[in-house]
């Protein structure tokens, strides 16, 4: 399953992860630059390390699980 993550800093300095499900692929890096601004902007969400002031970072993560039959 694939997400997209969206990393920012508290005003702590601290990085804080937004996770989102099934991403559209491939990314628009203009887009998700917009929308990070957008969540930034509207302070949207807080975090135990106060409100969100940067962005760190975007990346798409995949991961698989493989069952090991014992």
């Amino acid at each position: 399953m694939k997400k997209l993550e969206l990393k920012f800093l508290n005003e702590d300095n601290k990085t804080v992860t937004i996770s989102l499900d099934q991403p559209v692929e491939p990314a628009d890096p203009a887009l998700v630059n917009a929308a990070m601004d957008a969540i930034i902007q509207e302070d949207c969400f807080y975090s135990s390390g106060g409100n969100l002031v940067a962005k760190k970072e975007a990346r798409i993560v995949e991961r698989n699980v493989f069952d090991v039959e014992l």
